[in-house]
């Protein structure tokens, strides 16, 4: 077993395609183990057109078999502290005794969206862009919405509704809270009053007495149950003292904090995170705006997020369609394809498209592909560059909207891990990329090491983490035609 030096901290990374978690040493910063479980990939359910859902039990079990993992392999009676990263905008139902009355809705999930579209018709104007910051859209409020409509007896039966990291938390300390930046990532916030926006739950009728307690990210969130400490080897001391949703956890990660910084990730998703002090708002809905971790009614902070659901999760189905074994040698392969000839691949397959006119769902595609010059690496290299393209597209829109776009932070994974893609972002985007060793596990462990008050502030939490690339654009004249082409394609579909 490794020996931990005491203070050390864990931080679970829910995702949609797995579970990550990660021990790091508070001292240092250092990553001591991490786990991925499962490690075939978490199938989300579609069992009708343009639902998506996943069963939260079936999150819970990844949880505790990566507990089980690293307990094999560590002595975990010196962790202090846990902090939850998790899928943004999903709907968790229960009933009083804590059990789930259906599936998750999750994040990509389509069905609510005309009825965000009728609420953004009757709403104030006023309501909207001064106090929500956002269309309800497809959120988790819509989605709430949606199973009153269609289910008024599950909906009845509600006795809490929570995001997916609520209810991890929920299984790790029978605590039933939500968070200010849960709250606004579900279109539930009002930012001018700094409370829950009574008028759109009034305007849903959703019954006010289902929400969890309200509770800051940062902070004692609850003890850890003592079946569950006893489990997984830990201390009964243990409590969870940091939750964030996904993207302004992965921002937190990389130390965006501040206005004027920019982070992005591209796995299941791919997405663009601006911190700002100012409260934007899109008119045209194409990016959305939600309290960053670290706001506070003194220093406020807001996550500036603009999402392609179709990132990862294309490369993956192309690797499962493919029946290729391993994304690094993909990877190889589509480097040694020198000319693309045409081929443009559209990644939109994954739901409706924020980003888009009317959250459109125009699907995936490939357009031009000539059976006598491509093969299978060129299917591979048009979706890492047809995915980059769309985050290029995404920076467009936000340089439109008046933000400055230059220099951007990300983690050495996912998408980011490969060349082409890399490459491809930076020269289309004309941004300078920076990286770093570091992921949604880690930054998770060290919120926690902020919420328990091992770290006095985020600087001290952040002083080892360190650049390990820098990548700056250059000319590439092949690459510039091919993403005008690709732009044309797509206004015509759009």
């Amino acid at each position: 077993m490794n020996s931990l030096e005491k203070k050390h901290s864990i931080g679970i990374d829910l995702g949609s395609s797995s579970v990550k978690m990660t021990i790091i040493n508070l001292i240092n910063g250092e990553s001591i183990d991490t786990v991925t479980f499962p490690q075939k990939e978490m199938k989300i359910e579609t069992p009708e057109k343009d639902w998506a859902e996943q069963d939260p039990e079936l999150w819970w079990k990844s949880v505790k078999e990566c507990f089980y993992f690293l307990k094999k392999r560590n002595d975990l009676t010196s962790v202090i502290s846990i902090g939850v990263s998790y899928q943004m905008h999903g709907l968790v139902a229960i009933d009083k005794d804590g059990n789930i009355l259906f599936p998750s809705i999750i994040w990509c999930d389509s069905r609510a969206l005309k009825i965000g579209d009728d609420a953004n018709k009757k709403l104030s104007n006023s309501l909207i862009s001064d106090h929500l910051l956002n269309s309800p859209g497809n959120f988790t409020a819509s989605k709430l919405k949606w199973v009153m409509e269609n289910n008024i007896n599950a909906y009845s039966s509600i006795y809490k509704f929570m995001l997916p990291g609520d209810y991890i938390l929920y299984k790790l300390t029978g605590e039933l809270s939500t968070t200010k930046t849960g709250l606004s990532e579900g279109v539930l916030w009002d930012f001018e009053n700094e409370k829950i926006c009574e008028e759109l739950m009034k305007f849903y009728e959703i019954d006010e007495e289902k929400v969890p307690n309200v509770v800051d990210s940062f902070g004692d969130q609850g003890k850890l149950l003592k079946d569950n400490s006893n489990d997984f080897g830990l201390s009964e001391n243990v409590v969870v003292s940091y939750r964030c949703g996904d993207q302004p956890n992965n921002a937190f990660s990389l130390n965006v904090l501040d206005p004027g910084e920019i982070a992005a990730t591209a796995g299941t998703s791919a997405v663009i995170y601006c911190v700002s002090d100012k409260k934007i708002y899109d008119k045209n809905n194409r990016v959305n705006t939600f309290l960053h971790c670290n706001n506070t009614s003194l220093k406020k902070r807001n996550g500036i997020l603009l999402c392609v659901n179709g990132s990862g999760i294309a490369y993956s189905w192309i690797r499962s369609v493919l029946g290729e074994i391993s994304y690094s040698e993909m990877d190889k392969k589509a480097e040694l394809i020198k000319n693309l000839d045409d081929l443009i691949f559209f990644p939109f397959g994954n739901g409706s498209e924020r980003m888009f006119s009317n959250n459109s769902n125009i699907k995936s595609m490939f357009h031009g592909i000539d059976f006598n010059r491509h093969n299978k690496y060129h299917l591979v290299k048009s979706v890492l560059e047809g995915v980059s393209f769309s985050l290029s597209y995404g920076i467009e829109l936000l340089r439109d909207m008046g933000i400055e776009v230059n220099t951007v932070k990300v983690g050495n994974q996912n998408l980011f891990k490969s060349k082409i893609f890399r490459k491809t972002f930076v020269n289309i985007s004309k941004i300078k990329l920076m990286v770093y060793e570091t992921d949604g596990s880690i930054g998770a462990a060290r919120g926690a090491g902020i919420g328990v008050g091992y770290y006095k502030d985020e600087k001290d939490a952040f002083q080892n983490l360190e650049c390990i690339d820098e990548l700056c654009p250059s000319l590439s004249p092949n690459l510039d035609e091919s993403y005008l082409n690709w732009k044309m394609v797509l206004n015509k579909l759009n």
